[in-house]
């Protein structure tokens, strides 16, 4: 087993795939439209479906936002640098909610942006994560 996607419910699609694309960096794998339910998906990701995890956007007609439930936490990517994708994410009018920086009580280099629906994405400095062996 693995996991494939984690599907996100997004209010303006076209805005949603511009943020994954073009300010973090992800590719449209795919997109369809589904007419008689009244939805369209989009597939984005850093690699092909076969090999990677990637997000499912899903765009309800007529919904353009939603409650965020207190449940859901957030997505993490790791990057090479957390100071500097956040000052891409700057650059390219993305919102950074919490700078770069270690972790309160420990060493890991993290930062949270927010995409333009209010989802938290964490980002992960590379090299600064212990995983156990």
């Amino acid at each position: 087993m693995r996991i494939l996607h984690t599907m996100l419910r997004v209010g303006d699609l076209n805005r949603s795939i511009k943020f994954y694309t073009e300010v973090l960096g992800m590719k449209l794998l795919r997109q369809h439209d589904y007419p008689d339910g009244e939805f369209t998906l989009a597939f984005v990701g850093y690699g092909n479906e076969f090999d990677n995890t990637v997000l499912e956007l899903t765009y309800n007609y007529g919904k353009t936002s939603y409650e965020m439930g207190g449940a859901f936490g957030h997505i993490a990517i790791e990057v090479d640098d957390a100071f500097a994708a956040c000052d891409k994410v700057k650059a390219l009018g993305g919102k950074v909610v919490r700078e770069a920086g270690p972790m309160k009580h420990g060493t890991i280099i993290i930062a949270f942006v927010e995409d333009p629906d209010g989802y938290k994405i964490e980002f992960i400095q590379k090299g600064t994560i212990t995983y156990p062996k």
